[in-house]
């Protein structure tokens, strides 16, 4: 384990007291919130970038698995961003995507999972079976269920649309906010490459969306189009 002491100590001299204050109530580690127990440093997201650029060529995959369980955020989220280089750049990527599934429990807020889900597991399951996505989908964590939504990010750069859409449906009514927002992020992103092919999708289920999953997949609409949908016009 001789990097992570290291590792650590390069992430503290990016210290930001008045962030660390701050970064509880954005990413609600407080009692009740969906981050409730979390812990931070207080160092952004570009100085998390640099230290992880130092390390990832170095560390171990054992090293890997002990950052991404670390109790305090910045540090998993570091990890996050030193897995996908090494996931980008390595021969046998799979080592790499296996240990990502394995340590899904500790991908446990919106921000560990947008920085990995279509990074790391979407691109490898561009020209393979999805059947993993379906049952993260099924399980009960939010993030899970994120990372399967948000993991099709990459099916839609290739403009490939039919699990998007496969697994909003499944989705489609969650309760959740955090699960809304993913389905309604991807639709949207899906509209920004072939507006008709989501409006196929909205016009069949838009008045069961909840209200925040449908503004986020319209909101690139043009504006007399988006009232339409949200008064239920369309």
């Amino acid at each position: 384990m001789e990097n992570i002491k290291p590792l650590k100590a390069d992430l503290e001299k990016y210290v930001d007291f008045d962030r660390a204050t701050t970064a509880p109530k954005f990413f609600q580690a407080f009692s009740g919130g969906y981050g409730e127990g979390d812990q931070f440093l207080g160092v952004s997201v570009p100085d998390q970038r640099k230290v992880a650029k130092r390390f990832y060529k170095q560390v171990s995959k054992k090293e890997m698995a002990t950052l991404l369980n670390d109790p305090i955020h910045e540090v998993r989220h570091t990890a996050i961003f030193m897995l996908v280089l090494r996931f980008q750049k390595s021969k046998e990527p799979k080592n790499w995507v296996d240990l990502y599934l394995k340590n899904l429990n500790r991908i446990d807020n919106w921000d560990l999972v947008d920085s990995s889900a279509y990074q790391i597991l979407g691109e490898w399951l561009v020209d393979k079976p999805r059947d993993v996505l379906y049952q993260l989908a099924k399980e009960e964590s939010i993030w899970k269920k994120r990372i399967a939504m948000v993991a099709t990010m990459q099916f839609i750069r290739n403009d490939d649309y039919k699990d998007t859409f496969k697994l909003a449906e499944i989705l489609l009514q969650h309760p959740h906010d955090l699960i809304q927002k993913a389905v309604g992020w991807m639709l949207k992103e899906i509209g920004k490459r072939n507006q008709e092919a989501e409006e196929v999708f909205l016009k069949k289920h838009y008045k069961k969306m909840p209200r925040t999953m449908l503004r986020y997949a319209i909101e690139k609409f043009p504006e007399d189009k988006r009232k339409a949908y949200l008064n239920g016009e369309i």
